[in-house]
């Protein structure tokens, strides 16, 4: 974990270094350009309670509307598909995170949160277990959240209590069932929730039971609204 915090100044600079591109090469360009980003991140209308692709003029999904989920609001950056998953992949599970300034700038640069990290009042990374934590070294959410509203942020507020069985395979239902209790909010610190304004960041929304989880939790607290930001969706097979 040390070492981990000794190499950050480091990684700082190298992300400011002109690279190639992972994606099409080119050269200099940032980690991902902007042609890349252009193309495989492309706006998308999406539903306002789950994120999932949406036809145009349609706010919300069936299933948002027959159970209203516990966000306000829910924003993807881009499908979970080629390229983002072995990018993704390369910052949070290989130890590169050279890959967070890239990516946060990419979500921050997604229609809409940009407004909602200047409208709230906290901005809340979705916690690892403490298992997890240290076998990564980081948060890859509290990596994206402190570059995208680093005053904001608060990474000690929202907790996981414990680590769950893996959630593949699971109906969403099960999911749900699977991360009761999973979450807390900090017991001294309660109260700095009560009609906030926040916005919930994450890497990867699957299901969404997990952030759905975790923004129940913080309604129980007391928060006003509530925004989940996330970089990534995967989207339902066509």
């Amino acid at each position: 974990m040390h070492s981990r915090r000794a190499l950050r100044p480091f990684t700082s600079l190298l992300a400011r270094l002109p690279s190639q591109c992972e994606v099409c090469r080119a050269w200099p360009a940032q980690r991902v350009c902007d042609a890349c980003v252009a193309r495989f991140a492309p706006p998308t209308a999406r539903c306002g309670g789950c994120a999932l692709p949406m036809p145009e003029g349609v706010a919300r999904c069936g299933e948002c509307i027959r159970h209203p989920p516990p966000l306000d609001a829910c924003i993807a950056a881009c499908t979970y598909a080629w390229p983002w998953p072995d990018c993704i992949a390369q910052f949070k599970f290989r130890g590169e995170a050279g890959w967070a300034g890239p990516l946060a700038t990419l979500l921050r640069s997604a229609p809409w949160v940009e407004p909602a990290l200047e409208q709230c009042d906290l901005v809340l990374p979705m916690p690892l277990a403490p298992g997890r934590l240290g076998e990564r070294g980081f948060n890859q959410a509290h990596e994206l959240a402190r570059r995208l509203a680093p005053a904001k942020t608060d990474a000690t507020l929202l907790l996981r209590t414990r680590d769950t069985p893996a959630q593949s395979g699971l109906a969403r239902a099960e999911r749900l069932r699977n991360l009761r209790g999973a979450f807390a909010v900090e017991p001294l610190r309660a109260a700095s929730l009560h009609g906030r304004r926040v916005v919930l960041v994450d890497d990867v929304m699957t299901s969404g039971a997990s952030l759905f989880a975790a923004a129940a939790t913080l309604r129980l607290a007391g928060a006003a609204h509530i925004t989940g930001v996330v970089l990534a969706r995967t989207d339902p097979p066509r």
